[in-house]
């Protein structure tokens, strides 16, 4: 499915709507400008607030002081005017996640892989800038063309879930799993290796190349049954990182029983299986998880049906596995879109995914009621990272010549990466 443009008829933005949490896992201050919490570590106030942040990870340094005090209005004259005069030199993509306000700026929008898709469809632009998280820039700049410069306008924007499968612990993990089961490279007589690596998109470069030269492949959420499939055709069990949830529903209901899918703990030794568990194995799940995905509840669920009879209820797939049992449907952004673009009745839904996604549905199709499961208004906090300032501001640099916040994978990591990429690519549902 491609991505699309998306034209609003009214802004559901939930900028002035956050919800505390009494969890304290989502503060008030997430509605604050992203500047006032840049140069802080971590990925600011939200849903991955306590989440473990990689001490290397890019910081966006201070924008001009004319971007942070420009209210709104001049903010989206400038990037209108910045696009304007670009023209097709430069491309916007904007991820279902982001804020309307930088939604209303997109050429395209979408998933994480619709969105690096759109940006090979515009080979004579000189910039893509990707308003997502910095695993799906780096994922542009590999299947861009040469000379093309993919932008990130905040570097902040990282991603909790991605971060939590560095390339040092994925490359240990492969060297104990080598300890119990041997040589991972070496078919047996059924010409099945040991293991096959998979990687969701939502991983780094370095990721997706340590999968690419090792066999393995890369997964969407909407593709995941489809690649499993592919792997379980080459090897005896599967290696799936970094989200356990994603991996566990699609093994789950393809038939895989839950004791052959022992979890893999960075932090502890074998992953903190037994040898014969993990000999044992079909899957072997990596300790990661959304931080968004992972607030929804079987309660939330009870309470919808009780207040709302009849109501649909529809989840990503990278909410526990409790919580897609429960459901009516499971599947990814685009299908729950979907889901309910087809829908030819009044209906009311239950979503189980990020609010911004969920508000803007409902303000796309008013014939039916479309509310989120979790009742705290609790973004993703560091989607939230772009803000029009800078949009704004990358756009300006390039009317002036200048390309900032470039998003480069080194060469070394592209080739194999890509390997994983055309993999996927080739194995469609």
């Amino acid at each position: 499915m491609p991505a699309t443009r998306i034209t609003l008829e009214r802004d559901p933005s939930v900028a002035r709507a956050i919800a505390a949490d009494p969890s304290g896992a989502c503060e008030t201050d997430l509605a604050s400008a992203p500047w006032t919490f840049d140069d802080v570590p971590g990925y600011g106030p939200g849903s991955s607030s306590s989440d473990p942040f990689p001490v290397l990870s890019p910081a966006q340094g201070e924008i001009p002081a004319e971007y942070r005090d420009a209210g709104d209005d001049e903010l989206h004259g400038r990037i209108r005017a910045a696009r304007e005069t670009l023209g097709e030199r430069v491309v916007v993509l904007g991820h279902f996640y982001q804020r309307d306000e930088i939604v209303q700026h997109a050429d395209y929008v979408g998933d994480s892989f619709q969105l690096a898709r759109a940006a090979t469809e515009h080979p004579n632009a000189e910039a893509i800038v990707f308003c997502g998280v910095h695993f799906m820039a780096e994922t542009a700049d590999l299947l861009s063309g040469a000379g093309q410069n993919v932008i990130l306008p905040n570097l902040g924007a990282g991603c909790s879930m991605a971060d939590m499968a560095s390339i040092d612990e994925v490359e240990e993990c492969w060297e104990q799993l080598e300890d119990v089961l041997g040589p991972l490279d070496e078919p047996d007589e059924d010409g099945l290796v040991p293991v096959v690596p998979v990687t969701y998109m939502n991983s780094s470069a370095a990721i997706k190349g340590f999968v690419g030269r090792h066999g393995g492949i890369v997964c969407t959420s909407s593709n995941a049954r489809t690649v499993l499939e592919w792997a379980f055709a080459r090897g005896r069990r599967v290696l799936f990182f970094p989200d356990q949830h994603l991996g566990r529903n699609t093994a789950k209901a393809m038939g895989v029983p839950l004791e052959q899918m022992p979890m893999w703990n960075p932090r502890r030794p074998l992953g903190g299986s037994a040898p014969a568990d993990l000999q044992g194995s079909r899957v072997i799940l990596w300790h990661g998880f959304c931080s968004v995905h992972r607030r929804f509840t079987v309660e939330q669920i009870a309470q919808a049906r009780s207040e709302h009879p009849g109501v649909r209820v529809i989840v990503h797939p990278e909410c526990p596995m409790a919580v897609v049992d429960a459901a009516d449907e499971s599947g990814s952004t685009d299908v729950i879109r979907r889901a309910i673009e087809g829908a030819t009745e009044p209906t009311t839904f239950a979503i189980g995914t990020e609010i911004n996604l969920v508000q803007r549905l409902a303000a796309q199709h008013p014939q039916h009621t479309i509310f989120c499961l979790d009742p705290v208004v609790c973004p993703c906090s560091t989607m939230y990272r772009i803000h029009p300032a800078y949009l704004a501001w990358v756009l300006e640099e390039l009317v002036a010549g200048r390309t900032v916040n470039r998003i480069t994978v080194s060469p070394d990591v592209a080739g194999p990466a890509r390997v994983a990429l055309d993999r996927m690519l080739a194995a469609t549902p």
